[in-house]
């Protein structure tokens, strides 16, 4: 058996194996050449995009890099069970009470962000031709995270491409939280829990505000992932029932 056929009948290792490089090789960017700008993570995000588009383009599938046999692990790696788990995961280590001091500002964090993120969507929408309550809706729950979109797209029978453009739009939306985060942390105040997650509300994109607050304190990143995740559950309900019946009896 050479080295070849070694990886490809284990994907698992050889996935994160890959990813490892690339944080490698996405954190020396980071720190030599862009001097911590921008975090690593996002760079890591561009680098993940890029090869899947690589991957999708040569072999003509639906799976990006995972098309490769030497790359079959990525199914996996980049399946729903991973997503969660690294969801849930993101939670552990929050303090209840610091958690319930949140309080209000928690609450009214989480509705603006869906309100506020909901209504861009739609604006995105517009501005691409589409017309109907569907494709509105799901472009609008895509700006809320590229979780919500998919979701919200399925339930209401939404296009593909409506679907794809969704996920798009919460992707951006992931990358720009993720590098903008460290960089107006300080002028936001962004420098405690309870700031961390009205952040995490008011964003909801649990990857990219994860991924900035681990470049501005990693202390925060629970806090902020928590009320983020919250927002994605929430969107997931909310978006397909009350903000479409709301967006179809307006239209």
């Amino acid at each position: 058996m050479n080295i070849i056929s070694f990886f490809e009948k284990n994907g698992m290792i050889t996935s994160f194996l890959f990813i490892a490089i690339i944080m490698l090789i996405a954190d020396q960017i980071s720190t030599r050449l862009l001097r911590k700008k921008i975090p690593g993570s996002a760079i890591a995000i561009l680098l993940g995009l890029l090869l899947a588009y690589y991957g999708g383009m040569i072999t003509g599938g639906e799976k990006g890099i995972a098309d490769f046999p030497l790359f079959s692990g990525f199914k996996l790696v980049g399946g729903s069970m991973f997503r969660d788990f690294c969801i849930v995961s993101t939670a552990l280590g929050v303090s209840f009470p610091v958690m319930i001091q949140a309080g209000k500002a928690g609450i009214i964090s989480l509705a603006l962000g869906l309100v506020v993120s909901f209504v861009v969507g739609i604006c995105v929408g517009l501005a691409f031709g589409y017309q109907d309550a569907e494709s509105l809706a799901t472009i609008g729950a895509g700006t809320l995270t590229f979780i919500v979109g998919p979701v919200t797209g399925s339930a209401l029978g939404a296009s593909s491409d409506v679907i794809a453009l969704s996920v798009a739009t919460g992707v951006v939306k992931a990358i720009v939280v993720t590098v903008f985060t460290p960089l107006v942390a300080t002028k936001i105040k962004l420098d405690n829990p309870h700031a961390a997650m009205v952040f995490g509300g008011l964003m909801g994109t649990t990857s990219g505000v994860a991924a900035g607050l681990a470049a501005t304190d990693q202390k925060l990143v629970p806090y902020g992932a928590l009320t983020a995740t919250f927002y994605t559950g929430l969107g997931c309900l909310l978006c397909p029932s009350v903000f479409y019946l709301a967006l179809k009896a307006m239209i």
